[in-house]
């Protein structure tokens, strides 16, 4: 959810207000019922000495340290005790302390949303499961810029590996579930 690939792709940029909301109310419903909430957000040096190749072979400079494009949505509810991971692949968990905070949090299991489907959400949702958690994907809360490959992905990933769930169903199952560590999707 970086400002980067909403102002450089015109698919992306119709779908952030929706994005935004839907993310939002998971926030605020996290935050209601005691759960943590983990932002993360991708950036690269100005010279891409730490980019994924095809960047480096395109010298394609987007989410670059220091540039506004780097930075999570500005309309998107963070607060300053939020987790935030800084990751320089498709996936929040390579090479990140992901796992150490998951860790320290012992969730059952985790709920995804974000950009883009085809890729980072794809590549973290598949590293979860791999570390057997139970994944939900915010259904309403993903988006790509490439609609084939968001629906191929979705097709992929739900039932298999991930369960797809709109906000209002994920907002209700976090009422239901009973207080304790671990029990509610984080």
């Amino acid at each position: 959810m970086l400002l980067d690939f909403f102002e450089r792709s015109s698919v992306l940029g119709a779908r952030r207000a929706g994005l935004v909301g839907s993310i939002n109310e998971l926030a605020r419903a996290f935050r209601r019922h005691g759960q943590p909430i983990i932002w993360v957000r991708q950036e690269f040096r100005p010279d891409l000495e730490d980019a994924f190749l095809e960047m480096r072979r395109k010298n394609l400079h987007v989410t670059i340290a220091g540039t506004d494009g780097a930075e999570i949505l500005p309309e998107l509810e963070r607060h300053p005790g939020d987790e935030v991971i800084v990751k320089k692949r498709y996936s929040a968990f390579f090479r990140t302390n992901l796992d150490s905070v998951l860790a320290g949090l012992e969730p059952s299991c985790i709920v995804v949303a974000g950009i883009n489907t085809h890729a980072c959400v794809r590549t973290t949702v598949i590293d979860a499961y791999q570390r057997d958690y139970d994944v939900v994907v915010a259904a309403d809360g993903i988006a790509s810029y490439d609609r084939v490959h968001h629906d191929v992905t979705v097709d992929y990933l739900n039932g298999k590996i991930a369960r797809f769930l709109r906000t209002g169903e994920i907002v209700a199952l976090l009422a239901r579930k009973p207080a304790g560590r671990g029990d509610r999707p984080h």
